[in-house]
């Protein structure tokens, strides 16, 4: 028997577990890593994602070539064909694979006709099985996160004093909600020049014939574990001791603020969510950090991440059709171009997007996700632009985040409320308001807010379904008391907007 590994370019990890699986064979096993061009073209990628993605699987061939295993790397236009040559050729009986992150991808694997056996091993990246995550979910008459966290903190001994949460609390996250006020000092992020390899893929991202999104240059992502380890170790360090506060905050030319930058790592295996959660954890005792800080960094990785890829397999495959307000307006062509609005918040979140392929939670949250749900943007459009424009991006990730979290498209499965907002969020939690054209304090005037006459439009036109969420209902309140007339005209606003803009 030869056993084969195929290694995807999101389980760049020698401890994946295709290749543990192997641990007790006499035969080292042979591995292929693929580049699939009809991948690539299933949407218009971010260029810097492309690079991200094909760096790190050549520098991790290499990393495994080091090792000791002989390692096949491909560049072909699918995964079957060469599959079966290296099958043939090697002369493999078996194949293992590590059973991806996402369902598509998952969907392709059992759909291969190869002449091996095809073997997926248990997925090990992240802390919470498939099968576990059913158990906990199965039980419960409600699937909210902070439910799942604490069990989760219970269950890994993370910051628990026996069988209390340090700090008596379990949750510190009014404290991590301050307003951006005076001159904040934010740590440097630590970036990465190019080497050779990077600045091969570099090129050929340049030289794609075919729809991509966003800038190539300058691209400073890790592309190898030891980097990966370098931005954590510098959030750790740097970061994390005055994380806390302003993790909400968004300032006009602070593309990271105190925020860790892990998530691409993370999400291809460069990184494991137990080593990054230990090292706040460690970080905390050892150096008397705030809790509050360490708290809420921890709970996005323990709480949040493991949370919704939990219900991202748990939910019906039918999840990614969800759109419980029925919205079916266009996308607008600025979430392609952000030169093409003159709304400052969303130029300055989608321009820093255009050149990164990052935005942190709340700028992605209540400045791209609050304007798709109250303009009434189709929950699968926003999805997928989405998950094409940023490094980070997943199916798995994507789906429950945008369409559960950020549009509540899934009627209530992940959030408790949706998370919709005028512009007097935008101006408390930012700066953006002060170099926009639009007035923040007006509604339905000339030069009124597009988030302000969105917003009061989206409350009017679904009253009858909001009016079943509790938490809605002091908003629901002040919206009573406006006018039928000013009403009106805040709709036509919104109306006339779309037809400007289409």
């Amino acid at each position: 028997m030869t056993v084969g590994i195929w290694i995807l370019g999101d389980q760049l990890w020698q401890n994946q577990a295709a290749i543990a699986s192997t641990i007790n064979l006499k035969k080292i096993p042979k591995i292929i890593l693929i580049e699939s061009w009809q991948h690539v073209l299933e949407r218009s990628y971010h260029q810097q994602k492309l690079v991200l993605i094909w760096s790190a699987m050549r520098h991790f061939a290499a990393e495994l070539r080091d090792s000791g295993y002989e390692v096949t790397y491909a560049k072909a236009a699918d995964f079957e064909t060469p599959l079966k040559v290296w099958i043939e050729t090697d002369n493999i009986t078996e194949l293992r694979v590590m059973t991806p992150s996402d369902r598509p991808f998952l969907q392709k694997i059992q759909n291969l006709q190869l002449p091996c056996k095809i073997s997926l091993i248990a997925n090990n990246q992240f802390l919470w099985s498939e099968a576990e995550f059913k158990d906990w979910a199965s039980s419960r008459k409600r699937l909210l996160m902070e439910d799942f966290y604490r069990v989760s903190r219970q269950r890994f001994q993370v910051l628990m004093d026996g069988n209390k949460p340090v700090g008596g609390k379990w949750n510190f996250d009014k404290e991590n909600r301050q307003p951006p006020k005076g001159k904040l000092n934010a740590p440097p992020a630590i970036w990465f020049e190019p080497d050779e390899i990077t600045q091969e893929a570099i090129a050929e991202v340049k030289a794609l014939s075919f729809p991509t999104y966003g800038d190539v240059e300058p691209f400073r992502w890790g592309v190898t574990r030891e980097q990966a380890l370098q931005v954590l170790n510098n959030f750790i360090a740097q970061r994390l001791p005055t994380f806390g506060p302003y993790q909400d905050a968004m300032v006009t030319g602070e593309e990271t603020m105190w925020h860790s930058l892990i998530s691409p790592y993370l999400n291809i295996g460069l990184l494991h969510p137990l080593e990054v959660i230990q090292a706040a954890e460690t970080a905390y005792f050892d150096n008397d950090l705030n809790l509050n800080g360490v708290e809420g960094f921890i709970r996005q990785i323990l709480g949040w991440r493991e949370y919704i890829r939990g219900v991202y397999f748990y939910v019906d495959a039918d999840y990614f059709q969800k759109n419980w307000f029925n919205h079916t307006q266009p996308l607008p062509e600025f979430f392609w171009d952000a030169s093409k609005t003159d709304m400052n918040c969303l130029h300055q979140v989608l321009s820093q997007v255009e050149s990164t392929g990052y935005a942190h939670h709340i700028q992605r949250l209540m400045i791209l996700g609050n304007f798709g749900l109250i303009a009434g943007i189709s929950p699968q459009e926003l999805e997928n632009w989405f998950h094409s424009a940023f490094i980070d991006a997943y199916d798995w990730v994507m789906q429950t985040n945008v369409l559960g979290m950020g549009l509540f498209a899934d009627g209530g499965v992940l959030a408790s409320k949706p998370y919709a907002a005028s512009a007097n969020y935008i101006n408390k939690m930012s700066d953006y308001c002060r170099g926009c054209k639009y007035d923040r304090t007006v509604r339905s005037g000339e030069n009124a807010c597009p988030f302000n006459f969105f917003y009061w439009d989206f409350l009017a036109r679904h009253r009858e379904k909001l009016q079943s969420i509790g938490r809605m209902s002091f908003i629901l309140a002040n919206l009573d008391k406006m006018s039928s007339a000013e009403l009106a005209t805040i709709s036509q606003k919104a109306h006339e907007w779309y037809l400007v803009s289409s």
